[in-house]
């Protein structure tokens, strides 16, 4: 398909900076039969008894680096690199600002500016260097070590639509983290998660609802435009997850005994559908497009995405492209907060 047929127009003012407060008072457009507007406080009324809700329980690092690039000409340029995929003790893949400024071989050395990590310094050498500004670092450290130095040294990693209009402050780092986070690696939130609290929780057990955890380490790969003009010559970033064989089980048994499965966010979809809701461990590229035959999620509740994006891809194939854009537009009259800290959706799949 072409790209181009994702694209909608959103105001700029419809970007939510900051989340609701509390959480569950965002609103929630329910995406059916038919549109109807409630707030997430009222999701338990959506959902039946036996029903499931899988949450990614990834937790997101410091993952924002800022640097200067050593030595070669005696110039020091100033370096952003953006963390993410770990594919070692002290290797990581990242993004590189700006890439030109780098090769192979080249030490950049990040900074704690004002605050204490070990001797206030991170360095590493650029390993490889790859496509759009993509690089390897190799760390000085490896381990908990490194793990604590790039949280001394780094910054919550707020996607580029919210960094591009007001600093990261230390309010981010509650914010921009579910209340059941659980596994460091993440560099993006599973956001649709930040919705839910504590009470809500409850709420939803207590007239039955389960909720079990998969993990999806979120990449900046979520991030990054797509540049191509066909859905087929796009490559999707690689993510580790995991389904244990404990939580496959129980899942597949709430499906025989009817209940549906209901992905809390595109990441939890993305990962139970790469698993087949079977146990998982590894990474997954996969790329929902319309057309994709879902096998393992009933329902999802997910924020509203980026024209043009993989996300508003997927929810397009999971409930029909004509009802997304039919929905997205009733959001923007009505209101609705986009994006990473804006309101959400349950949908319904297409028929």
């Amino acid at each position: 398909m072409r790209v181009c047929d994702f694209d909608f127009e959103l105001p700029p003012e419809r970007i939510a900076l900051r989340p609701m407060v509390p959480r569950e008072a965002a609103k929630l457009l329910v995406v059916g039969a038919d549109l109807r507007d409630l707030t997430v406080a009222d999701l338990p009324t959506q959902l039946r008894a036996g029903d499931v809700l899988v949450f990614n329980d990834t937790r997101v690092i410091a993952a924002a680096l800022a640097g200067v690039r050593l030595g070669r000409g005696g110039t020091t340029p100033r370096i952003e690199a953006l963390l993410h995929m770990r594919i070692g003790d002290s290797r990581w893949k990242a993004f590189a600002k700006p890439g030109r400024k780098l090769q192979a071989g080249d030490r950049v050395r990040f900074g704690a500016e004002g605050r204490i990590c070990l001797l206030g310094e991170l360095d590493a050498t650029v390993e490889a260097k790859g496509e759009s500004g993509e690089i390897t670092l190799a760390f000085d450290f490896a381990g908990p070590v490194l793990d604590e130095a790039i949280q001394a040294v780094g910054r919550m990693p707020l996607p580029p639509y919210i960094a591009r209009k007001r600093p990261t402050d230390t309010q981010d780092e509650v914010d921009y983290q579910t209340v059941f986070a659980a596994h460091s690696g993440a560099v993006a939130a599973p956001t649709a998660g930040l919705h839910f609290t504590p009470y809500l929780i409850n709420e939803l057990e207590h007239i039955g609802i389960a909720c079990e955890f998969v993990t999806l380490h979120v990449g900046a790969g979520t991030f990054l435009p797509v540049k191509v003009e066909h859905t087929r010559d796009h490559r999707m970033h690689a993510e580790w997850g995991e389904v244990s064989s404990e939580t496959s089980a129980r899942l597949k048994a709430a499906r025989a005994r009817g209940g549906r499965i209901v992905a809390v966010g595109t990441t939890s979809l993305r990962l139970l559908e790469s698993s087949g809701l079977e146990p998982f461990s590894g990474t997954t590229e996969i790329f929902i497009t319309p057309g994709f035959r879902f096998s393992a999620v009933d329902l999802l509740v997910t924020n509203f995405h980026l024209p043009k994006s993989t996300l508003f891809m997927l929810v397009s194939a999971f409930a029909g492209m004509e009802r997304m854009k039919q929905a997205y537009a009733h959001a923007i009259h009505n209101n609705y907060r986009f994006y990473s800290y804006g309101d959400c959706s349950l949908l319904f799949p297409a028929a």
